[in-house]
Order: C-alpha cells, then structure tokens, then sequence
C-alpha cells in the first residue's frame, strides 16, 4: 500500500488573480478621509446641496424640488438638523405653517469635506486605470 503524501493544511491558497486589494490602492485609502455617511445618502444629499445653493428653503419647495414625500423629506431633514448641519424656522404665514430650512456653518464645512473627498476619490480612480 502507497503512502499518503504529506498535506500542509495550514499553507494558505495561492491568491486568485485578480482578487485583493492593490497595493496602490490601498495606500489611497489611508490618505482619504471618511466618508460622511451622513451626507451621503441621496435625500440629504440633495437636502445639503440644495440649500448650499440659496440662502434657504421651505419645506414645500424642498419637497418640490427633490421629488420626495412629506414624510421622506421631513425624516431626513431632522437627522440633518440633529447633527447641526441644517437650521429648521418653523413660523405661519397668513395663518398656513411655514417650515424654512438653511444651511449652518457646520452644515457647509461638512458638506465641503464631503466633496473634496469625492473628488479625491474621483483623482485616485483615473489615477489607477
């Protein structure tokens, strides 16, 4: 009876082409900055972009301009407002309430980071082709 060959069971196995991070990529994500999560989701996106553009916004309009429902927009528009990115004025007009949105300072630093990271992440993917 033949001997059964020796099996390393611990050697990993040969990478697959192709598949893992390259190195030249990786060194990229460490000079990044983290994404904001918080900005990147599409309505608030919108909500933050919108507003960067105009002094400020009601309710109506934002919901006109992004195309979302009264609850969608109202959701998203708190969690920007909790996180100080987003000053919400809440006052009536000829006895209909009016809900006014502007950007903060905190919300337009943030809003620039988030940008300049894109663009950085847009440099390194034409970089690496």
């Amino acid at each position: 009876m033949a001997a059964e060959p020796v099996r390393n069971h611990s050697a990993e196995p040969p990478p697959h082409p192709g598949r893992g991070p390259k190195p030249a990529l990786v060194s990229v994500r460490e000079d990044l900055p983290r994404l904001d999560r918080l900005i990147h989701e599409k309505l608030r996106l919108g909500i933050i972009s919108a507003l960067a553009a105009t002094p400020s916004l009601t309710f109506r309009e934002l919901k006109d301009l992004l195309e979302t429902s009264d609850g969608n927009l109202s959701v998203h528009a708190r969690k920007l407002e909790d996180a100080g990115y987003v000053d919400c004025e809440k006052s009536f007009q000829d006895r209909v309430p009016k809900t006014e949105y502007k950007l903060t300072r905190k919300g337009r630093a943030a809003l620039e980071l988030y940008l300049n990271h894109m663009e950085a992440l847009v440099r390194a993917m034409r970089g690496h082709r």
